[in-house]
């Protein structure tokens, strides 16, 4: 019956971590039983007297809680029994273990003791720590066993007491207990004060807590640890590879640094830092979820931009998200990198500790950002590598565009999609919220196929960059080509232009023009003329035909007069407008593309080099570029070779200037019968700037008396704007006489 009984032992297997646990916690009763009872033996040849205190732990008690106590027989007979008992207990839980290794059952214990490299003490010292943690009856015997009912905790002395047969081996092992001995420096236990000692107690009173992280990894519970709420989640790699739109060369770059670090021949030391940066939504951590597709893992991304407090707080939480990436084998992701380095203290702070924490814990890490980083620290233990990602070329967002409508649920319009691609210069990740958006505008209500393709195209500039605003004025861009009164060949200029932005992407993408252009593929247009010819209104006009955002560049926020400033000002509103599907507009643009002169001082040459950096930025830019200028003579030579197109807006003639004040009377507005448009055309030779002014304070002049629009107001009108111009304005301008026979 015995042998029958050894052979089913020899079989056992774990089928969880919880049975293991289970014949860990049967050993350590035998521990317990072996202390109790020469805790006895040492209190009755002392003959202390339990009952002299008021509140103690009887031996019936703890007798009830251990069966089978007997210690009538020699003690020291009793205690090599239970040592032979112990012995036998823990091949039995050795030989299990090896079971359940050989059927590939991974115990979490086993996980802990492979990562951290822990002894069979430090394993038990866990055990006794989780212990109370699972049954109460070991808070009532530590209590006991430490002679004093408040401790119900393990402490470091109750721990060597335990384990250890000799004083000499309980001095040896007190250094597995400092703050640098792993059990400790990983968090995997806790040193807690005695809070009933308020004058402090020595190293051998302190106690030991299980983390509780650890306590619920143990007991085989698959959720976060409850610290990391809200700073860090599982993203699970499902179809991760299907969204991921990026160059062919640089994935398989990052697949064989991974490969690498999981060859048989990658030294295991050499942990992997992968720090991928790039604009949001270009696909960082869909890359990263590729990556964990092939490993068949998921990954903990861990929210950089919500890190709060102090630096000390930081570090316990970046430690924890650390070792919970090592326990559940899921690389972790760190996003928003840029924060922790926004200042050059921080940056070389969390530099350091990330080196670190790599050098503890990590296995497989990606950090992401916009901006690019480069540690200037070596990782001794470790391989680091900076990759960028790039903005995603014409072809890539026409694919980001059908998976992303196809997802939608939106039809597949190919022509859509080129159009859209070729517009706005999105990632995946805004394309994607993009047609989410209209997703949701579509059940909300019914559109058409025009409401829908509107809709979308007002989705693409919600997503571009808004940062713009903090660095030019946003124009709303109310005019169409009716508005726009200009020769014939100004209008088929402007109207070539917007076949330009449209056939982009057939030019340089399907004609191969894209490779044989490292720069210049910007659209940079000048407008000339005098004021008030239409310039702006010019600039208006093709924003809203080619369905993009205005920026006027206020040029009181960049012209600086301190060295060096303008340049970083006009950097600073290059590197926004890459993202912001926007149209740039100068006016007035002499002021900063102006000729550069010879230098005679050092103010000449700061100036030449603010106009050669602008010249640079201009060819690197790849969006559209207005420039106006009052004075074509004005503008450095150089910028107008670098321009593709420059539109002449010459003072209107008479014919224009009678159109020009015809339309602009809105078809609600109350007008005169006498005004005689083509006596104003005739009579005043101002441009249609002043023109809008003039009607616009005849407008208001009659809505006062509550009047229709008339022929007085308008003249009312023009001589307020002649001396605001400074133009000579006479009472015989136009004779009442001329204007009652027009009338007539």
């Amino acid at each position: 019956m015995s042998a029958q009984v050894d052979q089913i032992e020899d079989n056992k297997i774990y089928a969880d971590g919880l049975q293991y646990i289970t014949d860990e916690l049967g050993k350590l009763d035998l521990l317990i039983k072996r202390r109790i009872i020469e805790f006895r033996a040492d209190f009755e040849n002392n003959n202390y007297d339990f009952s002299s205190q008021h509140m103690f732990i009887s031996n019936e008690e703890i007798d009830s809680l251990f069966q089978e106590f007997n210690i009538k027989d020699d003690t020291q007979k009793i205690l090599d029994e239970i040592d032979q008992e112990i012995i036998v207990k823990q091949e039995k839980i050795t030989q299990a273990l090896l079971n359940s290794e050989a059927q590939g059952i991974e115990l979490p214990m086993l996980r802990l003791i492979r990562l951290f490299n822990l002894s069979d003490f430090e394993v038990l010292v866990l055990i006794i720590c989780l212990a109370p943690e699972l049954r109460r009856k070991y808070d009532r015997v530590y209590a006991y066993l430490q002679d004093d009912i408040t401790r119900k905790r393990a402490s470091i002395d109750l721990v060597l007491n335990l384990l250890c047969r000799s004083e000499i081996e309980k001095w040896r092992l007190q250094n597995l207990f400092t703050a640098n001995a792993i059990l400790i420096q990983v968090g995997l236990l806790h040193l807690i004060e005695d809070p009933h000692s308020p004058s402090g107690c020595s190293n051998l009173g302190r106690f030991l807590k299980l983390d509780a992280g650890i306590l619920s990894y143990l007991l085989g519970h698959n959720s976060l640890d409850s610290r990391l709420q809200n700073i860090a989640y599982l993203k699970f790699p499902s179809e991760a590879s299907s969204h991921v739109y990026l160059d062919e060369k640089l994935s398989q770059t990052v697949s064989e640094l991974i490969d690498w670090r999981f060859s048989t021949e990658s030294i295991p030391a050499n942990n992997l830092v992968l720090h991928f940066h790039g604009p949001s939504g270009v696909g960082k951590k869909e890359l990263a979820l590729m990556q964990c597709e092939r490993l068949q893992c998921n990954l903990l991304c861990f929210d950089a931009l919500r890190l709060v407090g102090s630096e000390s707080e930081n570090e316990e939480i970046l430690r924890l998200a650390f070792r919970e990436s090592m326990l559940i084998q899921a690389p972790l992701y760190i996003e928003g990198m840029d924060t922790l380095f926004n200042d050059d203290n921080r940056g070389l702070f969390y530099t350091r500790l990330i080196i670190k924490l790599v050098e503890e814990y990590g296995w497989l890490t990606f950090l992401s950002g916009e901006k690019s980083w480069q540690s200037q620290f070596a990782f001794e233990h470790g391989i680091f590598r900076s990759i960028a990602l790039p903005m995603q070329d014409f072809s890539l967002r026409k694919q980001a565009w059908i998976k992303s409508l196809e997802t939608n649920g939106e039809e597949i319009d190919n022509d859509m999609a080129i159009q859209l691609a070729s517009q706005f210069q999105l990632t995946p990740g805004q394309i994607h919220t993009a047609a989410e958006a209209i997703n949701f505008e579509r059940g909300m209500k019914s559109l058409s196929a025009d409401e829908s393709r509107a809709d979308l195209v007002e989705a693409c500039r919600n997503q571009s960059n808004q940062q713009l605003n903090n660095l030019a004025v946003k124009v709303d861009a109310v005019y169409n080509w009716d508005d726009l009164i200009l020769p014939e060949r100004n209008h088929d200029l402007l109207k070539q232009i917007c076949d330009q932005v449209r056939q982009q992407y057939k030019v340089f993408n399907l004609w191969g023009f894209d490779k044989k252009l490292s720069y210049g593929k910007g659209l940079s247009t000048l407008f000339t003329g005098p004021p008030g010819t239409g310039k702006t209104m010019a600039a208006q006009v093709l924003a809203n035909e080619i369905q993009l955002d205005l920026y006027k560049i206020d040029l009181s926020t960049v012209v600086s007069k301190y060295v060096g400033e303008t340049e970083k000002n006009l950097s600073k509103i290059f590197k926004e407008a890459e993202s912001s599907n926007a149209i740039l507009f100068f006016d007035e643009a002499d002021a900063l593309f102006g000729k550069r002169t010879e230098v005679n001082d050092a103010h000449d040459r700061y100036a030449n080099i603010e106009v050669s950096y602008l010249l640079q930025k201009m060819e690197e830019y790849n969006g559209i570029v207005i420039l106006a200028s009052n004075f074509r003579v004005n503008m450095d030579d150089a910028f107008v070779r670098r321009i593709r197109f420059i539109i002449d807006f010459p003072f209107p003639d008479e014919a224009s200037r009678l159109q020009i004040w015809k339309i602009h009377f809105p078809e609600q507005a109350p007008v005169a019968a006498d005004i005689d448009y083509g006596l104003l055309a005739k009579q005043f030779t101002i441009p249609g700037g002043n023109i809008k002014n003039v009607i616009l304070n005849a407008a208001f002049q009659a809505a006062k008396y509550d009047t229709p629009i008339a022929m007085e107001h308008i003249l009312n009108g023009t001589k307020h704007e002649y001396e605001k111009i400074g133009k000579l304005w006479s009472d015989g301008s136009v004779s009442r006489t001329s204007v009652s026979q027009v009338a007539r």
